[in-house]
């Protein structure tokens, strides 16, 4: 997951301190299984999870901030929820898109 840096809207200013982090819950059988999940039910049977180390960027204009999910020999083919986030100065802005992960030929 390759992250862009944004420039302060205010020049001069010292840049935010922010977290990154990513993390794929999965296998579901369809699309739909995953938009039907919830937050009540994190801990479903057949559920894994891989994280992405938290990553801190300074905040430089040219950084290129890259967030590396390992995906286990546990993880079965089907679509995966990927979470990312962003945290810092007192809120957390995140979003979420579908992978597809399949078997290795």
């Amino acid at each position: 997951m390759r992250w862009i840096v944004e420039a302060p809207d205010e020049p001069g200013g010292a840049p935010p301190q922010v977290e990154l982090t990513a993390r794929l819950t999965g296998p579901f059988a369809t699309v739909g299984d995953i938009k039907a999940a919830t937050e009540a039910t994190p801990d479903a049977p057949g559920l894994v999870t891989f994280t992405a180390a938290p990553v801190r960027p300074s905040g430089t204009p040219d950084e290129r901030p890259v967030s590396t999910i390992a995906i286990g020999p546990e993880a079965e083919p089907g679509y995966y929820n990927l979470v990312t986030s962003v945290a810092g100065d007192d809120n957390t802005t995140s979003g979420g898109s579908i992978v597809r992960v399949v078997p290795k030929p």
